[in-house]
């Protein structure tokens, strides 16, 4: 962890079945990172496999939190890394993901964050679908996420400037931090490469708070965007049937 390039926030709660493996695709990346495991209280057997990687972490604590928003941004402002990002515990870098990211992010001085494509998985690790993502277009931002978190690489200078998350959200912060780093740098850079997955299981917050989920959505487009596109009016049907569909 000499000169770390990256700090990564691994937020967790019970998700003990899939924190190893999101551990693991991290330190196989080779590179320079500063880890930090932000648990939440858990209570299944989380703890004995940060314990296990403990040697590698720069940080980690367990304990009640006030959010996956707030626990990302105090696991990232601990680190000193010039690039930041954050893994859930049920999602997983692919090899050699994160550097691809980096040196993309390297060779941009306008951007403030990369986005590569992102496969949907399931439980067991199966790819699902690709997550639909590409090149950055406001008005269709304003229509649906296409940047799949697990596939992003922030600037700390960029993070730092808007404030990291809105720790008020629950469900669709990144969507909103998006959307704050667009605005001020008027800028974003993809990567046509797949570099991350994220999981789709029963017990994601997406699966199970569908609404809460499309609500700050709403809210995040009505503050960015100025107007709710019609497309709204149809998502929330569609979201809880693809849920079902997924888990």
């Amino acid at each position: 962890m000499n000169n770390p390039l990256i700090t990564i926030a691994v937020p967790s709660l019970n998700q003990g079945s899939y924190l190893n493996a999101a551990l693991e695709s991290i330190f196989q990346q080779d590179l320079p990172v500063e880890v930090f495991v932000m648990d939440g209280g858990s209570t299944d057997d989380s703890l004995e496999i940060i314990k296990q990687w403990e040697s590698q972490l720069a940080g980690w604590r367990s304990h009640p939190d006030e959010g996956q928003a707030a626990a990302i941004n105090e696991g990232i402002a601990q680190g000193t890394a010039p690039y930041v990002c954050w893994l859930n515990s049920d999602d997983l870098y692919y090899p050699g993901g994160l550097k691809k990211m980096l040196a993309t992010l390297q060779a941009e001085d306008q951007a403030p964050f990369v986005y590569g494509r992102c496969w949907t998985i399931s439980a067991s690790g199966k790819k699902l679908l690709p997550y639909l993502t590409m090149p950055f277009i406001p008005w269709l931002f304003a229509n649906f996420c296409f940047i799949a978190q697990p596939a992003t690489l922030i600037k700390r200078t960029a993070w730092d400037s808007v404030g990291g998350l809105n720790e008020s959200m629950q469900m669709a912060f990144d969507y909103d931090l998006w959307w704050r780093l667009f605005k001020s740098y008027n800028f974003t850079k993809y990567l046509r490469e797949f570099v991350a997955a994220t999981r789709a299981h029963k017990d994601t917050k997406t699966s199970n708070y569908t609404e809460l989920h499309y609500q700050e959505s709403v809210e995040v487009v009505r503050v960015n965007w100025g107007s709710i596109p019609k497309k709204w009016k149809l998502t929330l049907p569609i979201l809880k049937l693809i849920r079902k569909l997924v888990n």
